[in-house]
């Protein structure tokens, strides 16, 4: 089991060279060159992409378009560095750098001889596997604009996203396909070309809207299924080929790099809204150079590091703020598979097998690592080789943070989101001292604390509240995002001039250290997941049985919070949890679906008629799980 390593013992493992079999050759920054101006004064308007509907905000935008702020580049300066050495790898493909840069080359000339070009979306439906990372970059070098869209959504939830941001193309998993195909068949607007990546069957085609790997038309195959849990086993056919391999194959490299200002968007990711549905947060090139900047300070990558990313890419914590800040650093990226869900044994062996340095996750992925390294299976200590693990997406109980130090191991706790990425990390000495905060504001950000009473007056009249009193987090910096996508009102409340606000409640220590308390809205995360309560209502309130509804987040032990719906059926009604249950199977993602439905006479009002969800909260927190309680007799 391993007893309680020294302090310094953990220092001298996040100090000391990752991997005798890849030394660094190397500074982490060798990569890129910087990109100039890392301030703005007034972050109202810059240059919108192509589409014309994009939100803008200037300073950095005013510099001088030039290939060298394009993220895009990333990969062939490594290959010229270090040609040889692993980029990434998943469970089907390995790629050096130098293979790495052929094929984002030759999807970059692939994607150009369909037309993709500065402004326009390119959607990605994808696991955790090379293909995603590759389309990221290659659509970066043609100024495009890359949607992640969550494995876990329904064909609903996929379809709005769809009209919202309305992309040229989409690539997903094979499996998903029939999933994609009632996305598509939902959605209003215009559908994409559709691109399958992974095993073909049968006569399937390789793109949807009659895009071929060639550019011939494909026979399609235009067989639909509803609902989110179709999958390729649904289809009875036998294994064929890889359409997108087949694309890659088929298309000639291109060394097109679109000169792009720092402020060029690069990424739209949606997250969940208070006004009940999604909104995407768009990211320019340079959130990713200075977040990648900032996570390289926090965690000391180097080129010879192996960073395991087993949080799904589609969301900041693996893509944002693992993955891209690994590969600026020159290292390698090792992608879990995640299809078949998180399995602690199978994450253990890949960090022994592939010599894992560092990794990342959620706590509650933490919390079942512990659970099998206590159990000896498959390992019982720490390999010499693992530097620290990263935690962030939910606050980490401290008795994690100590658990593993007790097995060597140095966790890493902070805190961002997808608006900002990184927004601060705990230094290594204060681990055990401090566990618990998020730790000081990262490098390239000013942070401040705001007294909530003040936060929705002018910025001029915002008070900055005292070391240990609580306050709303609200950042200015290179990392923040553009605005979001189609969304002037909420992104007028969000950005305040140089401002952004988190949404964060948190007090401050002396040191600057950072604790978060609570939400300012009504955000709660589940399993490291953003869970909007507005969203789950607004979906619920569609059920012809219900009449009111009210939705929170309770304390769960497993997931951190759980949902509960407090919901008041319409005089008649006959509707039961598990009918509910059903229902939201087809809407709802099963992490934002309530843990528990309560049925109640009448949901608590002021005397204006709003919700007093504050008085819904005590009532049964202490029940078991899944309890429900039955439909009152209407008076």
């Amino acid at each position: 089991m391993g007893g309680r390593v020294p302090l310094g013992t953990l220092r001298d493992r996040m100090s000391r060279p990752p991997s005798p079999s890849d030394p660094s050759e190397s500074s982490p920054t060798d990569g890129a060159e910087p990109a100039p101006g890392a301030g703005r004064s007034d972050p109202t308007s810059a240059p919108a992409p192509a589409s014309g509907s994009a939100p803008t905000r200037e300073g950095l935008g005013a510099a001088a378009a030039s290939p060298v702020h394009n993220a895009g580049a990333w990969v062939t300066r490594w290959a010229r560095r270090r040609p040889g050495h692993l980029a990434w790898a998943d469970e089907s493909r390995r790629c050096s750098w130098s293979e790495a840069a052929d094929r984002v080359r030759r999807l970059t000339g692939w994607l150009e001889a369909r037309g993709i070009g500065p402004g326009d979306r390119v959607a990605l439906w994808l696991g955790n596997r090379g293909a995603l990372l590759e389309a990221l970059f290659a659509s970066a070098r043609l100024g495009a604009i890359v949607l992640p869209v969550n494995a876990r959504l329904t064909p609903i939830e996929v379809a709005f996203q769809l009209d919202d941001s309305t992309p040229k193309l989409l690539l997903v998993e094979r499996a998903w396909e029939f999933r994609a195909r009632a996305a598509l068949a939902i959605a209003k607007g215009p559908p994409p070309a559709m691109l399958c990546v992974g095993e073909a069957f049968g006569d399937a085609g390789g793109v949807e809207g009659g895009l071929g790997a060639d550019g011939s038309r494909g026979a399609g195959d235009r067989s639909m299924r509803s609902g989110a849990d179709a999958t390729d086993r649904d289809v009875g056919r036998d294994v064929s080929r890889d359409a997108y391999e087949d694309a890659l194959s088929a298309s000639p490299p291109s060394d097109r790099c679109e000169p792009v200002s720092p402020d060029a968007p690069m990424i739209l990711m949606y997250t969940s809204g208070t006004t009940g549905k999604p909104k995407g947060a768009l990211l320019p090139h340079r959130k990713a150079f200075y977040n990648s900047l900032n996570a390289q300070l926090c965690f000391d990558l180097r080129a010879a590091d192996r960073m395991l990313v087993a949080a799904p890419l589609f969301h900041s914590l693996g893509l944002q703020i693992l993955a891209l800040p690994a590969l600026y650093a020159g290292a390698a990226v090792v992608l879990e598979d995640l299809q078949g869900g998180f399995d602690a044994r199978r994450v253990w062996s890949t960090i022994l097998r592939q010599e894992i340095t560092c990794l990342g996750g959620v706590p509650t992925m933490h919390e079942r690592l512990l659970q099998a390294l206590q159990a000896g299976d498959p390992v019982s200590r720490v390999p010499h080789h693992l530097r620290f693990a990263f935690t962030a997406g939910a606050a980490a109980p401290p008795g994690l943070i100590r658990a593993f130090h007790e097995h060597g191991l140095l966790m890493k706790q902070g805190y961002g989101q997808t608006e900002t990425s990184l927004l601060t990390c705990l230094e290594p000495e204060d681990a055990l001292a401090k566990a618990g905060s998020v730790g000081r504001p990262v490098f390239h950000a000013d942070l401040r604390l705001v007294d909530p009473v003040t936060i929705e007056g002018p910025v001029d009249g915002w008070r900055d509240v005292e070391p240990g009193e609580i306050g709303e987090i609200v950042v200015r910096g290179p990392i923040t995002m553009l605005g979001y996508w189609r969304r002037p009102e909420e992104t007028a409340d969000t950005l305040r001039g140089e401002w952004l606000r988190t949404g964060d409640l948190a007090t401050q220590d002396g040191d600057s250290d950072v604790t978060l308390v609570g939400r300012a809205r009504e955000m709660y995360i589940s399993g490291g997941e953003n869970v909007y309560p507005a969203e789950v209502e607004a979906t619920l309130i569609e059920h012809e049985a219900i009449a009111e509804v009210a939705v929170i987040g309770i304390p769960d032990p497993e997931w951190g919070a759980v949902g509960r719906a407090h919901v008041v059926l319409r005089e008649g009604a006959d509707c039961s949890a598990a009918d509910l249950g059903d229902w939201l199977d087809e809407r709802l993602a099963r992490f934002k679906q309530p843990r528990e439905i309560v049925f109640e006479a009448a949901l608590p009002r002021t005397a204006s008629g709003k919700i007093q969800k504050h008085r819904l909260r005590p009532r049964g927190v202490d029940r078991e799980p899944g309890c429900v309680g039955p439909p009152p007799r209407r008076q």
